[in-house]
């Protein structure tokens, strides 16, 4: 399995983070990719991939959530991040408007130029999208032009969306919110073939049942990728592997 969203380099796992990927590798965890944030947390989520190279792999891109008065200064450490290393992606960029609309102008210029970056540097983006799926499909058909590829990670939208976004050429992130009770993610996932889907953690957030209260972290995505199996009513070693082919697509390994 391939885990294509995981904030492994957050400050929770510097006491553990050795047994943590000792049991991502036993659960079957072949790739962990990890979003960044802003510069706050740049030169963490680099220090972390160097030390497990060819298995924790960096993107790089600001947070919709970081996006404020200083959002310039931000964009321009992402990109000279973007122009002097190895990145397998832009991420995680998006729009969020459920904490904030203070910088929603600004949020959107952001988004628009980072999609950019995706096409100059011939990456895939990674779409943080809250309270924000129409403006954020908006944007990926309008600046993508068609030319853009990526996931739209933790996907929560309606299924004209998620038709939308696989329109786009885009992927669903699927993450543990797949296995709450009331999410009704379970209900649109049994419309969308596997080929859409993607697996994520989010770790150390948006931890599945049956640890949801406790710390996420990648080895748990085995209880993702059951709980799609039960609501597809597949066999899990083929949500496994075609998911895992998704990834592969998407990151080109």
């Amino acid at each position: 399995m391939i885990d294509t969203h995981c904030h492994l380099y957050a400050s929770v796992f510097q006491n553990d983070e050795i047994q943590v990927l000792e049991r991502a590798r036993a659960a079957g965890i072949e790739r962990i990719f990890l979003p960044a944030i802003d510069s706050e947390t740049h030169v963490d989520l680099i220090q972390f991939s160097r030390k497990y190279v060819d298995y924790c792999l960096p993107m790089m891109g600001l947070h919709p959530c970081s996006v404020n008065e200083s959002v310039e200064q931000e964009l321009k450490t992402a990109k000279d991040y973007l122009m002097s290393a190895e990145f397998k992606a832009i991420a995680e960029i998006g729009l969020d408007f459920y904490h904030s609309t203070e910088f929603k102008a600004l949020q959107l210029d952001a988004f628009n130029r980072q999609i950019q970056w995706g096409l100059e540097f011939e990456l895939p983006v990674v779409i943080h999208s809250r309270s924000s799926m129409d403006e954020c499909i908006k944007a990926v058909a309008e600046v993508g032009n068609g030319n853009s590829r990526g996931i739209f990670h933790c996907f929560g939208g309606d299924e004209r969306q998620a038709k939308k976004v696989i329109e786009l050429g885009f992927y669903l992130g699927i993450g543990g919110v797949v296995t709450y009770k009331n999410a009704g993610l379970a209900e649109l996932l049994k419309k969308i073939p596997l080929e859409h889907l993607v697996l994520e953690t989010d770790a150390p957030y948006l931890t599945p049942v049956p640890f949801r209260g406790k710390r996420n972290e990648p080895s748990y995505i085995r209880y993702i990728a059951e709980k799609i199996a039960e609501i597809k009513e597949v066999q899990l070693d083929e949500v496994v592997e075609v998911t895992t082919q998704n990834a592969k697509k998407i990151f080109r390994f």
